[in-house]
């Protein structure tokens, strides 16, 4: 299995016959290098969007007509795009599972917000969300933007993730301190990466009380384009 951060939220995930993208935004993402799109994208069979976000979506129309890749989000979000921008979907909605290949990903709550922005007012795009994607007995928590949720709790109880892709910069999302206290209350991670920081000021630009507050768990600072092999 191999993870590639690309920047911000974004994630290439290469594990059993697919290779994932997540929340791909590339064009404009201050984190991502646009020379290098090209070995970003390779191959991706699937794109996996958690919600309507301009920082989450920004490429992914462009990416499903390019690789002819379908996306793989919310019911609502997918249908709205299927039917207005003559791309392929796979909708489905909380608590749902899709098979995509060998691998199968679960969608679960987050706590967030999620729409895009119309001509005159923000348009809804359906729920936020988070996924589990699991193969061969090893499961990657994709948590999507959120704040801490006591959900997290029935999140380890049925599907025991290893590895923790967590949304940790603060004021849009819970911070490094929160995303600590999920992992220790909720989860037993082998492997943490932190995302939805560093990309602006704004944001948390270390995970450094992450790391401090987990000692026995391998906190990961990813860099872009940087494959992690687990």
């Amino acid at each position: 299995m191999k993870i590639t951060w690309l920047g911000h939220s974004g994630f290439r995930i290469e594990i059993g016959d697919q290779i994932l993208l997540i929340d791909p935004w590339l064009t404009g993402n201050p984190m991502f290098p646009e020379d290098r799109r090209a070995e970003a994208i390779q191959g991706a069979t699937h794109i996996l969007i958690t919600h309507g976000h301009g920082d989450h979506t920004g490429d992914a129309l462009a990416l499903s007509r390019e690789l002819g890749a379908p996306l793989v989000g919310i019911y609502d979000l997918m249908s709205w795009w299927e039917e207005q921008q003559d791309v392929s979907t796979i909708g489905f909605n909380k608590g749902g599972t899709v098979t995509l290949g060998d691998v199968r990903v679960t969608m679960v709550n987050a706590v967030h917000s999620s729409s895009t922005a119309g001509a005159q007012e923000p348009i809804y795009c359906g729920a936020e969300a988070g996924f589990m994607i699991s193969h061969a007995g090893r499961t990657i928590y994709v948590s999507g933007d959120t704040d801490v949720t006591a959900d997290m709790k029935i999140f380890q109880d049925l599907h025991h993730p290893e590895i923790g892709l967590l949304c940790a910069g603060g004021h849009f999302t819970m911070d490094m301190r929160r995303a600590a206290y999920a992992a220790k209350e909720f989860f037993d991670f082998k492997t943490i990466i932190p995302c939805h920081y560093r990309t602006f000021p704004l944001l948390e630009q270390s995970a450094a009380v992450l790391k401090d507050n987990l000692p026995g768990v391998d906190v990961i600072e990813p860099e872009v384009l940087a494959p992690i092999t687990l």
